[in-house]
């Protein structure tokens, strides 16, 4: 017979198997968002795909938004009305709190993973009620071309509330990238930020 100590051991040892199984629960989605810990990547290959900005102007992603630059992408669809715009939000609050540096030291991406609904004129109406400013890009495409970017940066998914509230953030010119939690906290993300812009990629991933 079970004593009442042998009982808050096998529910404890239950407890913990609960918490090792669920670890292995797969990546939170639009309708579950949860803190992941960043991860780093040494490489990053990105295709330099033709898109879209959210004024119409036609650009080479790699070429235009990414090569030698210091970036923080997300991932939206204006439809959305679960994570995306908490997204859009922290990156305004990004946008406020590092000022002149948004454009200059580093720059704001928000991909869209609807681009047969997101056009240039939907992003930039969605981007002004979050008072996007210049140094924050909107892209959309063809989505065959969309599709290509978002294999290549790991966050493709087949239907478009599936995707997670990831945040990709890399220094293409040191070859340091880095994903993270797009909903930590503001002040949390900057200090990645500062790190991947530093090249420390072991620092990054704390």
């Amino acid at each position: 017979m079970y004593t009442q100590s042998n009982l808050f051991r096998v529910f404890g040892l239950v407890l913990i198997l609960v918490a090792v199984i669920g670890g292995k629960a797969q990546t939170p989605s639009c309708h579950s968002p949860a803190p992941s810990a960043p991860a780093a990547r040494s490489k990053m290959v990105i295709p330099d795909v033709a898109v879209l900005d959210q004024d119409g102007n036609k650009l080479n992603f790699y070429t235009d938004l990414i090569k030698n630059k210091t970036v923080a992408i997300n991932f939206i669809f204006t439809n959305c009305t679960t994570i995306c715009p908490p997204l859009a939000a922290t990156f305004a609050r990004l946008q406020k709190e590092m000022g002149d540096k948004v454009g200059k030291d580093v720059h704001l991406i928000s991909i869209s993973v609807d681009p047969v609904t997101d056009t240039p004129e939907r992003l930039k109406a969605w981007g002004a009620k979050f008072k996007a400013g210049p140094g924050w890009t909107f892209v959309t495409g063809e989505k065959q071309e969309i599709d290509k970017l978002l294999n290549a940066l790991g966050t493709a998914v087949s239907k478009r509330e599936d995707h997670t509230p990831a945040m990709i953030i890399g220094n293409d010119s040191k070859g340091v990238w880095t994903r993270t939690y797009g909903l930590a906290k503001v002040n949390q993300i900057m200090g990645v930020i500062n790190d991947v812009m530093a090249g420390k990629a072991e620092e990054a991933m704390q």
